[in-house]
């Protein structure tokens, strides 16, 4: 059936005056926006599995082991994992399709493939360009403090496993003793924290040189584009598997596993009628597969054309799936150890408190107990008696409830830095463990960094070529750019401004981009004008049902996502988790005036370039008409797709080397047009957006 000449086959906008692939049009024989000027062929990958690695590599990163288990354990156990696979399957799977096919058939970058459509919607790439920009700053100091943690894993004992004492005395410091080793460890040595983001100081001189290095290895690992990135792939995305796996052999015979793994798994299905829990899940599934960052299109952009995209999106998502589930295992197992311990540590402390007291009946309240030896006491033994006694004792003694050890410190940094440290710390040979698992937090990190790194080279160097013929120099220069503004994260209040960077410079521009991809794909392009190319690319039609949850399931879900964020900034003052130093514990504080400020600022700077290159192609459209009034302006040409009878005619058009015109997302040879007949002036139809 033929096409209509302008306007989507869904009934929605269309967008003139652009050499865009909106409809099957060619205005004025021009290449389609992305195709013109490329005077090199494109690098592609030199294996699917070097692909699959890339993409693999890229989606599953540092949230998969503190993110993803945090979440797991605050909203329900069971509940959330079923709760994720929905939205996994509902809205992840399609949009995560949707942007390889889009990716692969155009073989640009995002600001290629949305400029492709329309020059109006290239501000959706640009914008994708700032988020990665903005997330690679602060995410190259996490790869800096893992850094920082190997170096200090050779060492025995490890450097965080005891307080340190009082130079010139034996008191142990005063801030350790009302924390932690492993938190004084973190706040105090490894980042020299301020009490508050007001409170800047100078720079902290080691990880300053750890983020040099960090940087030092993207550039690296970047500089010769994808080809030297793959091949660091082979190990940075494999590794990470081999860590987690020994640590799961390990962790299953750690006294305490069973616990972590029940308390992780635990069903709690009235959690499904609080909506925050339902918006973490969905801003998951969008950050876990790196939705909106122009590093799926990226990395799909140097596949061959008729490569099977659609099992690529399943596959990836499958694994980055699977790979949280298995991290969770290991995490949870790692913490129930740690929180049995503690609890029994508790329950030792109490009864030798017990026995010393040398009451009269001190002896009858342990009839089952071996007090010569409390830590041999069963811990569920203890709270049946405590249960039964407890409200006889004074306020010295606690139910030592595992469950409350299993709370503390699971989220983020505090997981990885202070809470999983700490677990290694009493195990047998705790300097191998260390290592292994801050070697496995910075293959993580890198294979992440990468895949963010090339959703800011590729879609700048495709849309600029003098930017591609300087390849080196320009990723140079951008890990120079990163380095020098990523010192803001290395002062003393640096871990705040990570924080902050993190909450509000990509979740909210994120959504927004997608949301406007989404549209552009599903209502501006057309939906089934997208899937008709995807059946060319694929040579089989992928399912009707991507078309309903382009158009409408991922939409919808997509803005109620983004309304849901807007109340919470709204009605929840923003603020941060602070560390004080004379108490030894967090506390939360409200972000200062000139913070809120900056926070606004970075979101408007992120997405400011979606309106801006709107009113910008608008105004120079509307420049350019004006500017053919009083001469006469070529009568454009316009091209409908040929059916397979007439694609055997004369009537189909061919360049003049014989060549078939292209005006599609397809490339060259794949679809044959005709020749429409020419409106007079004044009967085109108005189809702008």
């Amino acid at each position: 059936m033929e096409k209509s000449q302008l306007p989507s086959d869904e009934g929605g906008p269309g967008l003139t005056e652009s050499y865009s692939a909106t409809a099957l049009v060619s205005r004025d024989g021009a290449e389609p926006a992305g195709e013109a000027g490329q005077g090199e062929e494109r690098p592609t990958w030199d294996s699917k599995l070097q692909y699959v690695l890339a993409q693999v590599g890229f989606s599953v990163g540092l949230g998969n082991v503190w993110r993803f288990p945090y979440l797991c354990h605050q909203n329900g156990g069971g509940a959330f994992l079923l709760l994720y696979v929905v939205l996994l399957m509902g809205v992840g799977v399609p949009l995560f399709f949707m942007e390889l096919a889009a990716g692969q058939s155009i073989r640009q970058g995002s600001i290629g493939v949305w400029k492709h459509i329309s020059p109006r919607l290239a501000g959706i790439g640009y914008s994708s360009c700032m988020v990665c920009f903005f997330v690679a700053l602060y995410y190259n100091v996490i790869i800096a403090w893992a850094l920082f943690y190997f170096g200090n894993s050779f060492q025995y004992p490890l450097p965080w496993q005891k307080c340190p004492v009082e130079p010139g005395g034996n008191l142990t410091v005063k801030e350790c003793a009302a924390s932690s080793p492993t938190s004084f460890f973190w706040f105090r040595k490894a980042l020299d924290i301020s009490d508050s983001l007001e409170q800047s100081g100078q720079l902290n001189p080691v990880i300053t040189g750890c983020l040099l290095a960090a940087w030092t290895l993207v550039s690296l690992a970047m500089i010769k584009g994808i080809k030297s990135s793959a091949k660091v792939m082979y190990f940075s995305s494999i590794f990470p598997y081999a860590v987690l796996v020994c640590f799961l052999i390990r962790g299953l015979m750690l006294d305490g596993a069973t616990e972590g793994i029940i308390y992780m798994f635990y069903p709690k299905l009235q959690i499904w009628r609080e909506v925050q829990v339902w918006r973490q899940a969905a801003t998951q599934v969008f950050f876990a597969l790196g939705l909106g960052y122009g590093s799926v299109i990226a990395y799909s952009s140097y596949n061959p054309v008729h490569n099977n995209c659609h099992r690529d999106a399943i596959m990836v998502s499958a694994i980055n799936f699977m790979t949280s589930v298995l991290a969770s295992l290991v995490i949870f197992m790692v913490l129930g150890f740690r929180a049995k311990n503690v609890a029994l540590e508790c329950v030792a402390e109490n009864v030798a408190t017990m026995v010393g007291m040398s009451t009269p009946d001190s002896q009858h309240r342990f009839p089952s107990f071996n007090t010569s030896e409390p830590r041999s006491i069963l811990l569920h033994k203890y709270r049946e008696w405590y249960s039964q006694y407890g409200s006889l004792l004074g306020s010295n003694f606690t139910d030592c409830d595992l469950e409350r050890e299993m709370i503390k410190g699971v989220e983020g940094t505090g997981l990885a830095f202070i809470a999983f440290t700490e677990a290694m710390s009493l195990f047998p040979a705790s300097p191998f463990w260390s290592a292994l698992f801050f070697l496995m937090l910075l293959n993580l990190g890198m294979s992440t960094m990468f895949g963010t790194m090339q959703g800011i080279l590729t879609p700048l160097m495709d849309n600029f070529k003098l930017l591609g013929r300087h390849k080196t120099i320009f990723t140079v220069c951008v890990c120079m750019l990163g380095f020098f503004l990523g010192l803001i994260f290395t002062q003393r209040s640096g871990n705040y401004f990570v924080t902050m960077f993190d909450d509000y410079s990509a979740t909210l521009p994120l959504i927004i981009v997608v949301v406007f991809e989404t549209v552009s794909v599903a209502w501006i392009y057309g939906a089934d004008r997208f899937l008709d190319d995807v059946e060319v690319m694929l040579n089989w039609r992928p399912p009707v049902v991507y078309k309903y949850m382009w158009k409408y399931v991922c939409v919808l879900a997509m803005l109620s996502l983004l309304t849901a964020s807007l109340l919470r900034m709204v009605f929840r003052w923003p603020s941060y988790t602070a560390w004080n130093h004379t108490t030894g514990a967090e506390t939360s504080l409200e972000y200062p005036g000139w913070a809120l400020v900056m926070l606004c600022l970075l979101i408007v700077t992120a997405c400011l370039p979606v309106p801006a290159m709107y009113l910008y192609s608008l105004i120079t459209h509307r420049w350019g008409r004006a500017g053919e009034q009083g001469g006469v302006a070529e009568q454009p040409t316009a091209y409908s797709k040929c059916n397979s009878a007439e694609s055997s005619s004369h009537r189909c058009l061919v360049d003049e080397d014989g060549t078939l015109s292209q005006s599609t997302f397809l490339p060259q040879g794949v679809d044959q047009y005709r020749l429409l007949p020419q409106q007079e002036d004044g009967e085109e139809d108005d189809t702008e957006v």
